[in-house]
């Protein structure tokens, strides 16, 4: 037998499960399952991929100059604090690696993004899981599970797959009560869904214990180009500038990004349209009889009787080329997560949803 063994906590990880893009038999599928822009990148996000490919040879930029001012420009930032990733997991995954090890503890809510768990882990740190106050974010919680074996605490706001965020005030709190050996990571993933948030960049320029990550796959609609970025304090930004390769992304992912940070026009109407679907899905699904909480992303968490129903829903999507995500191993065995699509889309899924629980119950 052989002696060769990981690390401690790697082989504790249970595989990520992407949302899934096709079903057998059917060709004609609308994939919901993965909040995607249905969208996709602006004009002048595709125009820059496309002169992107005439430079294939050449080695991308190490520093991301261009994309950190670009960010800096549109966001307000200091562009020196700004670090680029391969997807805000990236980021996500240096902070675990630079900050927690073994006999270390990584805090994440019950509903919390499955790559907190997954980097921490990796890491051979502890993940803590604390209790969420009906799908919300309870602070009181967070704060009373910390203790000297903490380092970080994840706070996805809005969160994944919940959609619900806690406000400004809340996340201070938070941040204030922490001990000092501990930094609060806010992951902004969908912060660009809600109109007038800064996804903690104030925050991040007033304490010194606080990181937010951000990501260009979900309103900027690059996600199959793997670009994020993080935000924090000098201190933590160098220690992260000396763990990531000198060219962890590459130039296509940073021209294209760049673009599409600066198309603030092309942003503004993605979330407009979002706003208006979001609300127009929540409110269908609504009189079907199936409730969801007040959602801030660009999904919905629609809940039913118990899981049986969900799967059983699932299924009739399925058969109907509707492709959503259960959302059982993130503790809500009794829900799916529904992409906002565009208009077609969403009133799609919302009649075959109707058309299954007239019959359901």
């Amino acid at each position: 037998m052989t002696k060769i063994t990981p690390q401690p906590g790697i082989m504790d990880i249970a595989l990520y499960q992407g949302g899934s893009a096709h079903i057998p038999g059917q060709s004609n599928v609308v994939k919901l399952s993965s909040n995607e822009n249905p969208y996709g990148p602006s004009d002048a996000a595709k125009e820059a991929y496309r002169k992107a490919g005439f430079d294939l040879h050449r080695y991308p930029s190490s520093d991301h100059a261009a994309l950190r001012a670009a960010i800096a420009d549109v966001h307000g930032l200091d562009a020196d604090r700004i670090l680029c990733g391969a997807g805000s997991d990236e980021v996500i995954s240096f902070l675990c690696q630079a900050y927690a090890g073994p006999g270390d503890e990584v805090i994440h809510t019950e509903h919390g993004f499955a790559m907190y768990r997954i980097s921490t882990l990796a890491a051979g740190a502890t993940p803590v899981e604390v209790p969420e106050r009906e799908r919300v974010t309870d602070v009181n919680a967070i704060l009373a599970a910390c203790n000297e074996r903490t380092r970080l605490v994840f706070l996805a706001n809005p969160n994944n797959p919940t959609g619900t965020m806690i406000g400004e005030g809340e996340v201070a709190r938070l941040a204030a009560g922490l001990p000092d050996h501990v930094l609060l990571v806010l992951d902004g993933a969908y912060a660009e869904y809600v109109e007038g948030y800064d996804g903690g960049a104030g925050l991040v320029d007033r304490r010194e214990n606080v990181v937010m990550t951000r990501t260009f796959s979900k309103l900027y609609g690059l996600g199959g180009l793997r670009v994020g970025w993080g935000y924090g304090p000098t201190h933590v930004m160098d220690v992260l500038a000396r763990m990531r390769g000198p060219f962890n992304v590459n130039q296509a992912a940073l021209d294209t990004a760049e673009a599409a940070v600066r198309d603030t026009a092309w942003a503004v109407k993605c979330r407009e349209s979002n706003t208006r679907m979001r609300a127009w899905l929540a409110e269908a699904l609504a009189e079907h009889g199936v409730p969801s909480d007040t959602s801030t992303a660009n999904f919905i968490l629609a809940r039913f009787a118990d899981q049986a129903e969900a799967e059983a829903c699932d299924l009739h999507l399925q058969a109907e080329g509707l492709i959503v995500r259960r959302v059982a191993g993130y503790n809500l065995p009794n829900c799916l997560r529904i992409t906002v699509g565009d208009e077609a889309s969403c009133r799609r899924v919302a009649h075959a949803v109707g058309q299954f629980m007239s019959t359901a119950r």
